[in-house]
């Protein structure tokens, strides 16, 4: 079925919802699985000729799975869409980036390479990105095992179908040597936005590079961290089993959590007009600017979604937090407008779009 990507920018995926366990801190849990088929070369290797058969390959495999009602429903009535990345635009495939549904190395690759998305946005496959395929799975809050359940599912489905490259020693082979053993990548997307207003937040990095986990910003490996947004995911898979992998970040995020929350009460102690202070300035730029940036946006409305969590913004509510922290994106701004816009008409069209969301139908002093 296709997809309309302009009807989707409307809307927000399972993750962004707020509906989970731990949402207040916890944006998302995520588990994802690289696997390469045993009859071809890794994608770095492989020709064109290779990349289509690949795509060919899993496309069919996938289809059949779908007609024959066996992969998993994750949401009521929602069809599978397939997505040709290869043949989509530049703001497409951005939108899919910030949307978290394909990788920002998928989105700036070459070749045949597609997406598989499900209507809830709860799982994703990427075909042909770094390896032949990366599979997905994501939900709101701190959710890991479920998502393990999901994730498993898909897997061992599609490993009826095709061969994986799997070697009895080292078990599944993959294109970064880092994947190889399990292949997967177990991480919780988590707002921390005290830790790093009270500087504690390298402490804690540097307390987790020490057992093995690695710290990114919202768009993952090589991104920075926008909104005081922090993914915490495991760096090695060989020699471990994935519930040791799932075990090992799902005990580290309780100790965040609490980490989190002491700062958030250290500032509403010591300094709680300076804290509210803050936030009100945070909101009321959000509610009457006339022009702002992606990254001016993303840091107030870290503060506002704090403000939220701490009872000093009563009249809005995570969920339309997480809801503009993507839809003020660039490509998700351009989608909703219907049009392509530089950078200065996104930036006067962010602002827009944040005071009618943001003001509950009334219109602030200033605003248009």
């Amino acid at each position: 079925m296709s997809l309309d990507l302009a009807l989707m920018a409307r809307d927000c995926g399972e993750w962004l919802r707020a509906s989970g366990p731990e949402s207040d801190i916890v944006i998302s849990s995520r588990v994802r699985l690289a696997r390469n088929l045993t009859d071809f070369p890794f994608i770095s290797r492989a020709s064109e000729s290779d990349r289509e058969q690949i795509e060919q390959i899993l496309h069919a495999r996938i289809d059949a799975l779908q007609s024959a009602g066996k992969l998993p429903d994750a949401a009521p009535g929602a069809e599978l869409h397939y997505i040709d990345v290869s043949h989509l635009d530049e703001v497409d495939r951005l939108f899919l980036v910030e949307r978290q549904l394909i990788s920002r190395e998928h989105a700036e690759a070459e070749g045949a390479r597609a997406v598989v998305i499900d209507g809830g946005e709860r799982f994703s496959v990427m075909i042909n990105e770094e390896d032949h395929l990366r599979i997905q799975v994501m939900h709101s809050g701190l959710d890991l095992n479920r998502a393990w359940e999901e994730i498993n599912q898909i897997d061992d489905l599609l490993e009826e179908q095709v061969t994986y490259a799997y070697n009895d020693r080292l078990g599944y082979l993959t294109a970064c040597p880092t994947n190889v053993g399990t292949g997967i990548r177990v991480s919780v997307m988590l707002h921390l936005p005290a830790l790093v207003i009270t500087r504690q937040i390298d402490k804690v990095f540097r307390s987790l590079q020490k057992i093995n986990l690695a710290v990114r910003g919202l768009y993952g490996e090589g991104s920075q961290a926008m909104g005081d947004f922090y993914q915490i995911s495991n760096q090695v898979t060989l020699g471990m089993t994935e519930e040791d992998l799932l075990a090992k970040v799902a005990d580290v995020v309780p100790v965040l959590l609490e980490y989190e929350r002491q700062a958030r009460t250290f500032l509403i102690r010591e300094s709680q007009e300076t804290l509210h202070d803050r936030v009100s300035r945070a909101f009321g730029i959000l509610r009457t600017a006339q022009t702002i940036s992606s990254e001016e946006t993303l840091h107030l409305l870290s503060s506002v979604r704090m403000g939220i969590n701490l009872g000093l913004i009563g009249d809005v509510e995570i969920p339309t937090v997480n809801k503009l922290f993507v839809h003020t994106q660039p490509a998700h701004l351009q989608k909703l407008a219907g049009m392509e816009l530089d950078q200065s008409d996104r930036n006067i069209e962010r602002a827009s779009y944040l005071r009618r969301h943001l003001n509950g139908g009334k219109t602030e002093p200033g605003a248009n």
